[in-house]
Formats: C-alpha cells, structure tokens, sequence
C-alpha cells in the first residue's frame, strides 16, 4: 500500500526527537543515552493539523519479553505474570523510522491513529 504520508524532517530538540511529515508533527522523548533508531520503549506526542494532541508509549515485542522477564525477578506485575500500558503500541522494529512508519501507517489507514492513540487535553 502506497503512503500519501512523508516524512520532511526530523531533528533534536532538548529530549525531544521531532519528525515533521506532511500530515502530522510527532516528539519522541528520548532520554540522552538512547539512540534514535534503537529506542525499543519511548513515549510518543503527535499533533494533527486540527491541532489536536494524541499520545502513546511504543513498545517493541523483545522490550516487553526483556521488562516482563526483568519483573519475574523483582516481582513487579505478579512476578512478571502480565504486561499492561493504558496507551501502550506494540510494534515489532526497534526506532524511531520504524515507529514513525506504523504511525504513518495508521494515519493513512482511515484515520486508524486516533482511534489507536489516547487523546490528550488542551492544557
């Protein structure tokens, strides 16, 4: 499936990773000893045009096995026994072009994105 969606830039600003695409804008908040294109756990803002505000956290598949089994030792989450993110997105590459690529991906797929997102309030 084509994309009517493209990327037009992408920079750092702070802890901020900015991707600007010709439909929406998205920040990533990226912590200083991360890289951008192994982020495998990263919350997520896009902003439509409409300028409404909607928000996850991505997560790769092997970032949930790595957590739960991490958990299974701590004994967070009954042992490691479950995973649960209100506004977790599961994704199966690590980075953010990846992630960028699903979210487009919803955009383009009648709007999946806010269905899909949690949408944030206009403070």
């Amino acid at each position: 499936m084509s994309s009517s969606t493209t990327v037009l830039s992408h920079s750092f600003d702070g802890i901020f990773y900015r991707i600007q695409t010709t439909s929406f804008d998205v920040q990533y908040i990226i912590s200083t000893d991360e890289e951008p294109e192994t982020v495998e756990n990263v919350d997520v803002e896009v902003r439509l045009p409409d300028g409404s505000r909607w928000s996850a956290t991505m997560f790769t598949v092997a970032e949930i096995v790595r957590l739960m089994a991490r958990w299974s030792e701590t004994g967070e989450c009954v042992s490691g026994s479950y995973f649960w993110c209100g506004d977790g997105v599961i994704v199966r590459e690590p980075g953010v072009s990846s992630m960028t690529a699903v979210l487009i991906g919803l955009h383009d797929d009648e709007n999946a994105l806010t269905n899909v997102l949690q949408r944030l309030d206009e403070d």
